[in-house]
């Protein structure tokens, strides 16, 4: 493990798992993911002649690119066996699909939005890489430190072994490894679970607070004094805000994607508290996700932190206002109307065809 890329000390560390194992290299991934999602290879191949017309793609050989890519298919088949509809743990936020949507559609935005020159040609990767590792981990015992939580610093530590496994060493790419752990500890969420909880709900946080990565520099004034004269972490600071937007631009997806996103995280929510969806128990917090929940975060906790991403997504944000006040107002008036469901499945069902109507 690079030393010299930890930025933080955390006080324990988060060793290879059977998933690691199962998917050990870069041929198995490609394997796998040539016989189950094509789609995502055909995703890269329509990246790469994009981004090949940066200036640097000359002077980087097939096979640099070839490695820049495998990661991402290690990070992508790992995710959906560990918490996607490969394996048997499913979260219905945090899962190779959300890999997919930052890696597809939102970089796409940026791109049509910049142009493909708008980033060198190593920010392009890491922000790929970021879409892909970020959220590897999601079970992790809760534990922060500098404000960065344990299933971001286990998804750090597992992305430098992908690293490290497909040929980019940190004695020649260190560059690459500080970038991706400031990039990924920026994407946790400040909200801390309650002193008693046994889990770290991920569902949960993401409504209920910003990002670290508004924060990281005056973290790293705090626990890395000399940080600034750092030009590799003075050139991964900016990114790690815009990784951030990426993280959370599903405010700015056209609003049937947005209300969608909004009920897989209500979903996982849910599976990580241990209520069943079709229990009783359920009813109250699902319409107080899709409610309240959805109006405090949009309207009093998201913001977007890096100049690109406000200019690429805030404007497709504002669009979706008044279409979620419609929705919450409409939500809550059917529900007045016709009683509370007796479960969380049946608001769900109102909510989609709430939805329906406003889209």
């Amino acid at each position: 493990m690079p030393k010299t890329a930890m930025l933080l000390q955390f006080p324990r560390k988060f060793p290879a798992d059977e998933i690691e194992q199962h998917v050990a290299d870069a041929a198995t991934a490609r394997a796998l993911v040539t016989a189950r999602r094509p789609d995502l290879l055909a995703l890269l191949q329509q990246r790469r002649e994009r981004i090949s017309k940066v200036p640097q793609w000359q002077l980087h050989d097939a096979s640099e690119v070839e490695r820049g890519e495998n990661t991402l298919l290690i990070a992508f088949c790992r995710l959906a066996f560990r918490h996607g509809s490969w394996g048997t743990d499913f979260h219905a936020y945090h899962n190779e699909e959300h890999i997919l949507e930052i890696l597809g559609t939102r970089i796409d935005c940026l791109l049509d939005h910049i142009g493909v020159n708008g980033l060198q040609l190593r920010d392009w990767y890491l922000l790929s890489l970021f879409a892909a590792g970020h959220d590897l981990r999601q079970r992790e015992k809760p534990q922060f430190v500098a404000g960065v939580g344990s299933n971001e610093q286990a998804s750090i530590e597992e992305t430098f072994r992908i690293l490290q496994i497909c040929g980019f060493d940190d004695s020649t790419a260190l560059a690459l490894y500080k970038s991706m752990a400031l990039m990924i500890a920026g994407s946790t969420f400040d909200a801390r679970p309650a002193p008693n909880d046994l889990e770290y709900n991920s569902a949960e946080l993401a409504q209920s607070g910003g990002a670290l990565a508004q924060r990281l520099d005056r973290k790293l004034d705090d626990h890395l004094p000399d940080w600034r004269s750092d030009e590799d972490l003075q050139h991964a600071l900016p990114l790690a805000l815009l990784a951030a937007d990426l993280d959370t631009a599903n405010v700015a997806a056209p609003f049937p994607v947005f209300a969608a996103s909004a009920e897989r995280l209500c979903r996982e929510r849910e599976m990580r508290s241990h209520r069943c969806l079709q229990d009783e128990s359920s009813a109250a917090p699902v319409l107080a996700f899709l409610t309240d929940g959805q109006e405090r975060y949009f309207f009093d906790l998201h913001r977007f932190h890096s100049e690109i991403g406000r200019a690429t997504f805030e404007a497709a944000k504002q669009e979706n206002a008044a279409r979620l006040q419609a929705q919450t107002m409409a939500l809550r008036a059917r529900i007045a109307m016709q009683g509370m469901p007796k479960t969380g499945d049946g608001v769900i069902a109102i909510y989609r065809e709430v939805v329906a109507g406003i889209a």
